[in-house]
């Protein structure tokens, strides 16, 4: 069975607002006011939460990995709490979807996002049933880029990874499909643009509306 494996945060759905609120509220609980940018700092919330807080305590003169580590557990937390309040899916996710397992193509979420935190906003966004599989940051011992995260969820999927792609915004979905030898098709309108085309991606996407037409032409 061919397979489409995606990234979620920058990929299926534009997150970085909720995630950089999470963020905030916890700095301004440390005294260090609203540090971070929802648009300017986009590109910093799809590196995680623990980059989130380094950056903002380094905008405030600090330097301190064990508080980012005590406040790491508070930003889930918040960030839960109001985890789509403003995430939006892109468009033509659903539709390039849907396309894909009517052709009959497996499809399945590899995210570095907390699994559970993962489920939570799919199911939010109506978009869970769409997946065979869900892999997230703590489903396994490892996280991307190490291949297997990428090849367990394809392996849930019910296909395999010498016939699967992977579907991402970063540097790091592109260093997972090298290790895991697969090709990898980077979208255009997450916070990097079209300067993700410097990763030497196999392929990039610039509407979901060009994905099904992608992934027959590269698994024929």
């Amino acid at each position: 069975m061919r397979t489409v494996i995606f990234d979620l945060d920058g990929t299926l759905a534009d997150t970085s607002a909720d995630l950089i609120a999470a963020a905030n509220h916890c700095l301004r609980a440390e005294g260090a006011g609203e540090a971070l940018d929802p648009v300017a700092d986009a590109l910093t919330a799809f590196q995680g939460g623990r980059a989130m807080l380094r950056l903002g305590m380094a905008r405030r003169g600090r330097q301190d990995e064990a508080e980012v580590d005590r406040l790491y557990p508070l930003l889930l937390a918040a960030y839960e709490q109001a985890i789509d309040r403003e995430t939006r899916l892109y468009p033509g996710v659903i539709p390039a979807i849907e396309a894909l397992r009517g052709a009959g193509f497996a499809t399945g979420v590899c995210t570095n996002k907390p699994e559970r935190l993962a489920h939570l906003l799919l199911e939010r966004l109506g978009v869970r049933g769409l997946f065979a599989a869900l892999v997230g940051a703590d489903t396994l011992p490892v996280r991307k880029p190490d291949p297997a995260p990428y090849r367990l969820t394809v392996e849930r999927a019910g296909g395999t990874v010498a016939r699967s792609i992977l579907v991402g915004d970063t540097e790091t979905d592109r260093r997972t499909g090298l290790a895991a030898g697969v090709p990898v098709a980077l979208v255009t309108f997450g916070p990097e643009g079209a300067d993700v085309a410097r990763f030497a991606p196999e392929a990039l996407i610039g509407h979901f509306d060009e994905l099904p037409a992608l992934a027959n032409r590269l698994l024929p």
